[in-house]
């Protein structure tokens, strides 16, 4: 049996529906997860990452674990207690999905003592463990969303710089893959879209899904963090900001991990829009 935690995500929900897909046993964890969030015959179960106790029963009988790293609320985590809890249940594997920005900026407080911290945790559990670093989502789009829908307008920073932005369900394939095959195992995979792609050409794609144009408005600096700071740390805001508007090279890197993996190329932002352009209109 395989656990995917965060089930209900933007990678969690795909991930789930390929293990389903392929024949495997799956049981499904979120905070708040019901029937409705599942592909039918697959099991699952309300639990919490923050509070290693409520995951005992749900990997009782598991054989592999994907393991979220948490995001914003990565410091609640206590990971040693979440593996601790893995192995008594008789969890072999587990697979994470961590941050490009261990490597990229480790001096970064909203990754030095977290993300990494976790990696470090999951390599000296004595699982056998697979490392997922992927960089910015194409889903992250879903924050434009509303003006979008109300006045096909996209307001964000830095509109002329790339980033290489994957799509979720790209990381959810990969994620399948090295929880079923061993060849995966005690690798780090970076994980990116297969072009640079700038907040300006993703306006104009999610325009070109809806069939009509989506207007490019560009923020500064000091408004779009002023916008994100409603509903994002501090620190991780400014570490945002800094990728968004000065990327190192190795943010803007094309990884042919995901390739590897999948034998194809990773999906472009444009089809990530057509397939998700009823979020839109």
């Amino acid at each position: 049996m395989i656990v995917v935690t965060g089930a209900t995500g933007n990678v969690g929900r795909p991930l789930v529906a390929a293990l389903a897909a392929a024949g495997e046993e799956v049981t499904a964890t979120s905070r708040r997860i019901a029937a409705q969030d599942v592909p039918e015959g697959v099991r699952h179960r309300r639990a919490d990452l923050t509070d290693a106790e409520s995951l005992r029963e749900v990997f009782d009988g598991a054989d592999a674990v994907f393991l979220q790293n948490g995001g914003p609320s990565a410091h609640l985590l206590s990971t040693p207690d979440i593996l601790d809890a893995a192995r008594a249940g008789g969890v072999e594997r587990v697979v994470l999905l961590s941050s490009q920005g261990v490597a990229t900026r480790p001096e970064s407080a909203s990754h030095a003592g977290t993300a990494g911290a976790i990696e470090a945790a999951v390599r000296d559990s004595g699982l056998r463990w697979t490392i997922l670093r992927p960089g910015g989502f194409h889903s992250n789009a879903y924050a434009w969303a509303e003006s979008v829908r109300a006045r096909r307008t996209v307001a964000a920073p830095f509109g002329d710089t790339g980033l290489p932005t994957v799509d979720p369900t790209d990381i959810a394939e990969v994620a399948a893959a090295a929880l079923r095959e061993d060849r995966h195992l005690g690798r780090t995979y970076e994980l990116t879209g297969p072009a640079l792609t700038t907040p300006r050409q993703r306006a104009a794609a999610l325009g070109a899904a809806l069939g009509e144009p989506v207007h490019f408005l560009e923020q500064t600096r000091a408004e779009a963090r002023e916008d994100m700071l409603r509903f994002t740390p501090e620190p991780v805001v400014e570490t945002t900001l800094a990728i968004l508007g000065e990327p190192t090279p190795a943010e803007q890197h094309i990884s042919p991990d995901a390739e590897r993996v999948l034998g194809r190329p990773p999906r472009t932002f444009a089809d990530w829009a057509r397939r998700h352009v009823a979020a839109f209109r």
